[in-house]
């Protein structure tokens, strides 16, 4: 695939050549707690369902850090979260030194039309415009964040266009039902770097595309991080993505992070009952560092204590004992490199030994 440098791409290298690698935290969240409301019917009384709980994760510029766990274990409303989508019951979101869930209706607007924290949709078809065109949708952004002129927005567009691997004057001109599947991924992924930001968030993003667009789509990811000196955090149920691309990875289980990483020693050497479930189901990871799935209790949908107490993954983990009613704090692992991982687990020392 061939680089192409505009006016806008080299303008931002120059910007990264400045500072240098930077490996300052660009975002930090901390106890970041998310409800949403449920109302009143005929079955159910009105009530509140927690999603996140207490939920910490720092992002540094110009790495891709992944978010992986089941369906409803709380990925999408963390991302959601960050930028703005879905208000916190508590914690912080900070971004820059910022703390954006102190801004009010009008910052909050600001930040957004200031386009350095992007958000890419999981389904492009729901997403985009199906009567505007690959080149206005991509353009659609810069409207917000105040580009001079219309010939200036189709400039910038076509450029993000063919820096996703596009041929903007043959596919510029055409809608979203014109396009493959994985074409119409790269236009949301040229969508969301067209105003230039520092943070982008990628909801599921090679979920519904087959081995070949999947491919392409992480490599591009990979090489826009290295390029524009973008942070990514990529959102997926499936370890095998990431394998390739990420730096580091925080495991998600019904809200509370369990296990958090450099992806390498994640893969290799789970920590934690539930990633090595993850792990097991990876079909990228090497068969002599799969540990077999833990066996699940058969009582697993009916938790020995409350939901809001001890360790959330009790009801279903095998090695679970009254010690696991106590809330397990995150235990910091020590490695030959010395990076960080961390893991909510009573058993963290011992539970490897007992699988079998």
């Amino acid at each position: 695939m061939t680089t192409v440098q505009g006016p806008v791409l080299a303008a931002r290298q120059g910007e990264a050549a400045a500072t240098g690698p930077d490996q300052d935290t660009l975002l930090e969240i901390s106890g970041l707690t998310v409800s949403y409301g449920r109302r009143a019917t005929s079955l159910r009384r009105a009530g509140s369902t927690r999603v996140l709980s207490g939920v910490d994760l720092t992002v540094r510029a110009g790495e891709i850090v992944g978010i992986i766990g089941e369906t409803g274990s709380g990925k999408t409303t963390l991302a959601r979260a960050t930028v703005g989508l879905v208000r916190p019951d508590s914690g912080a979101i900070g971004f820059e030194g910022r703390d954006l869930t102190r801004l009010n209706r009008r910052e909050l607007r600001d930040f957004r039309r200031s386009g350095r924290v992007q958000y890419m949709f999981q389904d492009p078809l729901r997403s985009q415009d199906p009567e505007l065109t690959a080149r206005q949708t991509v353009a659609e952004p810069l409207a917000a964040v105040g580009a001079a002129s219309r010939r200036e927005r189709a400039e910038r567009a076509d450029e993000a266009l063919t820096l996703v691997g596009l041929d903007a004057d043959a596919l510029g001109a055409r809608t979203s039902a014109q396009l493959s599947g994985g074409q119409r991924q790269r236009v949301s992924l040229a969508r969301a770097i067209v105003t230039r930001p520092r943070l982008l968030l990628s909801d599921e993003p090679v979920s519904a595309l087959d081995a070949s667009n999947r491919n392409l789509v992480l490599s591009l990811l990979d090489r826009l991080r290295r390029e524009l000196g973008l942070a990514v955090v990529v959102i997926s149920h499936d370890l095998s993505s990431l394998a390739g691309i990420a730096d580091r990875v925080a495991v998600l289980y019904r809200g509370r992070l369990v296990e958090q990483g450099p992806i390498g020693e994640v893969l290799e050497h789970p920590r934690h009952p539930y990633t090595a479930l993850l792990t097991a189901s990876a079909p990228s990871v090497r068969r002599e560092h799969r540990l077999p799935p833990a066996q699940l209790r058969p009582d697993a949908d009916r938790p020995p204590w409350p939901d809001d107490e001890g360790c959330v993954f009790a009801p279903r983990c095998r090695f679970a004992g009254p010690e696991c009613r106590d809330e397990p704090r995150r235990t910091a692992l020590s490695d030959d490199t010395g990076a960080s991982h961390t893991v909510a687990c009573h058993h963290t020392a011992t539970w490897r030994d007992r699988i079998g």
